[in-house]
């Protein structure tokens, strides 16, 4: 049995069924898994999420019922490596014929077998008449992003590509290129550990647009500034190669770890706090505060395809409240005429441009041009917003918006 379609299936299974996130259901398969199985387990499902709009519209003429939800995955995953990912007819038909009556659905292997002879017999061309971007995108989402929103669409059928942010005075990587941003992009695939230079800890990973937050808030050396909900750890790093006194404060244990990790392997030194942001308080008040605040992520789906299967339009309104709550406890950490950077990987109004009002002792402080001349055409009436669908040429950048306050 092909490990690969196994794989794949588990993650279908783990993140559509049981809800999980992707990245939680590749942790899950087992330890004894060769990695590039893994990894071309990996890229098969994510391109079967990212896609699963298009290929329900190529399989459903060749359906008199629905399926059951493990036979449709296995077509998915069958019709995935056929249309997209050019699997050779004969392999991607026959181990999603294994991979059914592996799983105790013999019953459906005929079926299996059938519907994916005739995808394999209409090719690419079953494509051509479809509008994937708006069958890959949950309408709720589509709506919600308005004019942009087919660009937006067409981005995310992309894989996102490989980004570092370089510690002060490191030379670029071989075989990257720079950014506007001052990031380092690699192609999509690329393995950061094998980039050389990563061993020594001359960078770390971190979207372009994940660089902004930090990097806009322009700490100095000496700032005693806290980075809220900071896990992985990326902007923590770069307010700590800043020589600022920063504390990063993190509930997540687990990723939590994981910022420890980052900082020993990148000889950065930063107090790392395992509390609540909205309850933990600094034992003075602070020169500035990064919020990067918990929110539906969907400027990074991208990244993780799977977020489309599992955020809902009646999500927003709780992670909007929970963002409002982070946004009060920063305020308090704040000394007169300190700043702060609220940030989310978002889309979403209410997440986003809803949040920058005075409330709370902050009032909004819109960014200069001539402070954000580095991002052309990012900044737009004082924030800054960031979508995939900019800078195609480039690659895109993830989705984010970022506001600064100061504490009046």
């Amino acid at each position: 049995m092909d490990p690969t379609r196994q794989f794949a299936l588990s993650i279908l299974r783990s993140v559509l069924a049981q809800h999980r996130p992707l990245e939680e259901a590749l942790d899950r398969l087992p330890e004894s898994a060769e990695p590039r199985d893994k990894a071309a387990a990996h890229r098969l499902a994510a391109t079967a999420l990212r896609r699963a709009g298009t290929l329900d519209a190529v399989i459903e003429p060749h359906l008199r019922r629905a399926p059951p939800d493990a036979v449709r995955w296995i077509l998915w995953l069958g019709a995935a490596g056929l249309l997209l990912l050019e699997t050779p007819a004969h392999a991607a038909v026959g181990t999603a014929v294994e991979l059914a009556r592996s799983q105790k659905l013999e019953p459906f292997a005929g079926l299996v077998n059938a519907v994916l002879r005739r995808v394999a017999a209409g090719g690419a061309s079953m494509l051509a008449d479809l509008d994937s971007p708006r069958l890959d995108t949950p309408g709720w989402l589509w709506a919600s992003w308005g004019e942009r929103a087919r660009a937006i669409a067409i981005a995310h059928q992309q894989e996102a590509p490989l980004d570092l942010t370089l510690m002060p005075g490191a030379a670029p990587p071989p075989g990257g290129t720079p950014l506007p941003t001052g990031s380092v992009r690699f192609a999509a695939g690329t393995r950061v550990a094998e980039i050389p230079g990563y061993d020594e800890g001359k960078f770390w990973v971190q979207d372009a647009a994940a660089s902004l937050p930090a990097r806009l808030l322009a700490p100095l050396s000496g700032e005693r500034i806290a980075d809220l909900c900071a896990a992985p750890g990326g902007k923590t790093a770069q307010l700590a190669a800043s020589g600022a006194q920063v504390t990063a404060v993190e509930a997540n244990e687990k990723r939590l770890l994981r910022v420890h990790q980052n900082m020993i392997r990148l000889g950065l030194r930063a107090e790392v706090v395992h509390a609540d942001a909205t309850t933990w308080r600094p034992d003075a008040l602070l020169d500035a505060v990064l919020l990067d605040a918990p929110c539906s992520a969907t400027g990074t789906i991208r990244r993780h395809p799977d977020l489309p299967h599992l955020k809902y339009q009646q999500d927003i309104a709780g992670l909007a409240a929970g963002q409002d709550r982070l946004i009060e406890a920063a305020s308090n950490m704040l000394k007169p005429g300190g700043r702060l950077i609220y940030a989310v990987c978002s889309l979403q109004t209410e997440e986003g441009p809803d949040k920058a009002i005075a409330r709370w002792g902050l009032e909004p402080d819109p960014f200069k041009s001539e402070e954000t001349q580095f991002i052309p055409n990012l900044n737009r009436n004082g924030w800054v917003h960031t979508d995939p669908s900019l800078w195609p040429d480039k690659g895109g950048i993830d989705g984010f918006f970022i506001a600064r306050f100061k504490k009046v």
